[in-house]
């Protein structure tokens, strides 16, 4: 996998932080970031540009605690478009929220795999691994995978999907060319699901989810 080694956009310097800055750098609950930045890459870097990062961070929450997919139709679409537009980043932090999912390492793979390893879900699941691979490849929606996902889904179920493949599309893009890294000391998950210490990977909790979400993140 290709991993960014160093920042294109560099954490915005202490002596110049505003309250809209520390307001990006606080926005997901973590300790003392208001006096100390996140620890967080992404979010750092999004600091240099306040609005930009608030509206993109109100987006990004909907998707983390407000949509009407399940917790496991959610991590099926971002390890896939991880997968697909290659990134590092999102695949090392999702591989970890998936597992505290319920979602196995056996099932990862297929969905890295798809349409290979297809056999191992239902058919709504197929649907929406499909849904990822026919927007980015095709800039649309076929009628066929359409009416399959309209056989188990509502309306605003396939329009959250819709916008959450392109919000994680969005969101790799800006990984990848503002050359953001995973974070240091991060036990990297690779596309092959092997940690760089060798062990085998583990539940990883997202912002707020557990009351020690800070210490169960890995860096």
């Amino acid at each position: 996998m290709s991993v960014p080694n160093e920042f294109r956009i560099k954490w915005p310097p202490k002596e110049t932080w505003t309250d809209a800055t520390r307001e990006v750098q606080s926005f997901w609950g973590e300790p003392n970031s208001w006096e100390e930045g996140s620890k967080t890459n992404i979010i750092n870097v999004m600091a240099n540009h306040p609005p930009l990062a608030m509206a993109w961070s109100h987006f990004g929450k909907y998707f983390m605690t407000g949509h009407t997919l399940s917790t496991r139709q959610l991590e099926f679409v971002v390890l896939r478009v991880a997968w697909l537009v290659n990134s590092p980043y999102e695949w090392h932090n999702h591989v970890g929220y998936a597992i505290n999912a319920g979602i196995t390492l056996d099932e990862i793979a297929a969905i890295r795999d798809f349409p290979d390893a297809e056999d191992s879900f239902s058919e709504e699941e197929r649907a929406i691994l499909s849904t990822c691979d026919e927007l980015i490849k095709t800039n649309n929606l076929s009628d066929a995978t359409w009416n399959t996902l309209a056989k188990t889904l509502r309306q605003e179920q396939i329009m959250d999907l819709v916008m959450l493949i392109g919000n994680y599309v969005m969101t790799s893009w800006a990984l990848s060319a503002f050359g953001v890294p995973i974070e240091g000391g991060a036990d990297a998950i690779g596309f092959d699901l092997k940690t760089q210490s060798g062990r085998t990977p583990g539940v990883t909790y997202r912002p707020g989810e557990s009351d020690d979400w800070i210490e169960k993140r890995g860096y």
